[in-house]
């Protein structure tokens, strides 16, 4: 069984570092309202396709700079930092890539030139070429037409670049599907008894929900309330079960009676589900083997680590700072929540795909302990990548209809005595304010990107994670902000008129520039709060600082 699990996973990471590098049509594209498919960041659409490959080239140029190598030499260094089982489908893209791109940098071209000159970017009629560095001195256009010219593109790369999709490779179809079911319903992958819980970490299994202890048992999972005081089995996960042979009492009933035991679930986006891109990926200063030895996991997690989550975490990070979640919280105080976790959250998460998503909860109103319910979409609300971005923001209209939906189907689902707690949007003037003159990780060899350059180049490409915030268009960022607060007031209106059988329900704002206030009289910088490689969420120190001041609160 364990063997199984790792070749699949091992496959599965294999054909994301494919669709890193070629467009794959196994999700539509997005239309008009429709959300974004919940996904990895990089991959799916054309723009990502471009951002990938320029990452890798840049990572590919500054390795030779750092070491003093050929690029050749960097191309193989790059591939013995993967881990092992991943090492040989590097290679066989270092063949098949690698020469091409080895010529072109050699000739001096940018990683923007590189990759246009591969076709993995592309110019969209009556657009501007997308670039995330200083054009050359000849222009963008020119230099691009001169590396087509010089490059001799093999029948190999002819015929890969041909793919309309890579699920189009038939060995590969039907773990595209395999893929997709777990992209889609965000259940475990390897969910025997179907309850939605799963003793595998990665592929929406135990990193996002409490661990299951009994995997061909339907009737045993966290969260729900004990069969018979698991006298004589642990029926809830928590390690509490059997009977006290000095008074005859089962321990369930002797710690846990009148506990007030309830579960953790959050309902979020890519800032709930923790989103993560490690810096060391892309700084070549401090890049080794051991930089990408959770390179697996991580894609395997769509580039989250729920596990460190500020609500839902369970383990000690090694992302940077440490966990201190709302679920360590109320377990400290209370064992018998032991493993009562559900992080429900997708990259792209809103109002509007959550009504979808909120039906992979696993809850039995009847069975199972009451639940906090954290619902957080603080961004996606406003955030897309599209060119008329105010067009495509949710208006108060849709956001009081799309949260009352939820709610509905909450109070249907949920256990009597549960709690609400809808936390409002994220004021994201903070994100250019603190990073747009800063170095990205990628320009701070040689001081050559800065975060307003990685900003307009996602922005040209349409895969700006929020066009309105990201943008040196101040008065942009105001409106977006503006809409931001509209939306948060609908939430606290929600919050004090609406009504629920089964559970209260409460507002709190989400309190960035506080937290950033108390930060900076700790010592910090406010830059610090934030992701380093995608300078759009939250860092874990942002997330340990906002949980020290929230939590306590809530529990």
């Amino acid at each position: 069984m364990k063997e199984s699990r790792q070749t699949f996973l091992n496959l599965f990471c294999i054909l994301w570092l494919l669709l890193l590098l070629k467009t794959a049509s196994c999700s539509p594209l997005p239309r008009g309202k429709d959300p974004r498919a919940p996904s990895l960041p990089f991959g799916l659409y054309k723009g990502h396709t471009c951002v990938g490959c320029v990452l890798v080239v840049s990572v590919i140029e500054q390795l030779a700079q750092w070491h003093n190598s050929t690029v050749k030499a960097a191309v193989e260094r790059l591939c013995d930092y993967i881990p092992e089982k991943l090492q040989g489908f590097c290679y066989v893209l270092a063949e098949l890539y690698g020469p091409h791109i080895a010529e072109l940098i050699d000739k001096e071209m940018n990683a923007d030139v590189v990759c246009h000159s591969l076709r993995l970017c592309k110019q969209d009629p009556g657009q501007p070429l997308c670039h995330l560095y200083s054009p050359p001195k000849v222009g963008l256009s020119v230099a691009i037409r001169k590396a087509k010219r010089i490059m001799k593109t093999s029948k190999d790369l002819k015929s890969f670049m041909g793919f309309s999709s890579v699920c189009a490779f038939p060995l590969l179809a039907n773990l595209c599907e395999k893929i997709k079911f777990v992209l889609r319903n965000k259940l475990p992958f390897e969910d025997f008894d179907g309850d939605k819980f799963s003793t595998f970490p990665t592929l929406r299994g135990y990193h996002w929900r409490g661990r299951d202890c009994n995997d061909k048992n339907t009737t045993v999972y966290p969260g729900r309330r004990p069969d018979n005081w698991d006298a004589k089995s642990d029926s809830n996960c928590n390690g509490i079960w059997g009977v006290d042979p000095k008074d005859g009492i089962p321990y369930e009933e002797k710690f846990c009676k009148g506990a007030d035991s309830r579960g953790v679930v959050l309902l979020g986006d890519s800032a709930g589900a923790h989103f993560h891109i490690p810096p060391e990926w892309m700084t070549v200063t401090q890049m080794s083997a051991k930089s990408f030895a959770n390179l697996p996991m991580a894609f395997s997690d769509e580039f989250d680590w729920p596990q460190f989550s500020e609500i839902t975490g369970f383990l000690n990070s090694t992302i940077g700072g440490w966990t201190d979640s709302l679920y360590l919280r109320l377990r400290k105080r209370n064992r018998c929540n032991h493993r009562d976790l559900q992080n429900i959250s997708q990259n792209g998460g809103s109002s509007g795909n959550l009504l979808s998503l909120i039906k992979s909860l696993a809850r039995n109103q009847l069975l199972d302990n009451p639940a906090i319910v954290i619902y957080a979409t603080i961004g996606n609300d406003v955030c897309n990548g599209e060119r008329d971005t105010l067009a495509h923001m949710t208006t108060p209209k849709e956001m009081l209809s799309n949260v009352v939906q939820a709610l509905r189907y909450l109070d249907s689902r949920l256990p009597n005595g549960s709690h609400v707690i809808l936390t409002g949007l994220v004021d994201g003037r903070f994100l250019w304010d603190n990073l747009h003159d800063r170095y990205h990780p990628l320009g701070q060899l040689n001081k050559d990107v800065t975060y307003s350059q990685v900003y307009s180049f996602l922005d040209c490409l349409q895969v700006s994670p929020c066009s309105g915030w990201l943008t040196p268009n101040e008065t942009l960022r105001n409106l977006t902000s503006e809409r931001a607060l509209q939306l948060s007031n609908v939430l606290k209106e929600i919050a004090r008129s609406e009504k629920f059988a089964n559970f209260d329900i409460f507002y709190m704002d989400f309190p960035l520039r506080q937290t950033a206030e108390e930060w900076r009289k700790m010592g910090g910088e406010p830059w610090q709060l934030i992701e380093p490689v995608d300078g759009f969420h939250p860092s874990q120190i942002e997330k340990h600082s906002k949980e020290s001041k929230n939590t306590l609160a809530l529990a």
